[in-house]
């Protein structure tokens, strides 16, 4: 995820869970701040994304169920009023496998013609570690994070600052800060 959780992070290198089509990992890559070596290729024995539905507690952390929070992002039934609440329902469409989310909520510049995302990857915890500006008077934002994860049975996490903008009147990711 440079989140792209997104697409790239430090030196170039792929997050695990997020290539755009047709790309195949390279032995070794791995998310800056990964907490352990080797994670392997995609298998067979893949695990399952996590079943969430509409009356779950909502994948991003805060105290509300997945539809009456990043459900309804994800459903177009509301836009994200902040930076936070973007970055936070992103993270959620990583959890529910939901590319096209992702997409729609990537700043026009910066966005990749398409994801695949990898179902081998079990996203376990967000932390909103920090944020600036996002507001109403504001045209753009930061959120640092600290996505955790599991993959192929090894935990690891994704920490970032990632920069947000408004494109057309909503807030959209647009890359993250090295």
């Amino acid at each position: 995820m440079s989140w792209e959780f997104t697409r790239k992070n430090s030196g170039g290198r792929r997050h695990p869970a997020l290539r755009p089509k047709g790309f195949a990992p390279m032995a070794g890559s791995a998310p800056r701040g990964r907490q352990n070596r080797g994670v392997s290729r995609r298998s067979s024995r893949s695990p399952k994304p996590p079943v969430v539905t509409a009356g779950s507690p909502c994948p991003c952390g805060l105290d509300a169920t997945y539809g009456d929070c990043c459900g309804a992002f994800h459903a177009g039934r509301a836009t994200a009023p902040t930076p936070e609440r973007l970055m936070r329902s992103r993270y959620s469409a990583f959890v529910v496998l939901d590319p096209l989310y992702l997409l729609r909520t990537w700043h026009s510049s910066t966005r990749p013609a398409d994801l695949d995302l990898d179902p081998g990857i079990r996203w376990t915890g967000l932390d909103v570690l920090a944020t600036t500006g996002g507001s109403a008077f504001h045209e753009d934002g930061t959120v640092e994070f600290r996505a955790h994860y599991e993959a192929h049975g090894e935990a690891g996490s994704q920490h970032e600052l990632s920069r947000f903008v408004r494109e057309d009147g909503h807030w959209v990711y647009l890359d993250a800060v090295d």
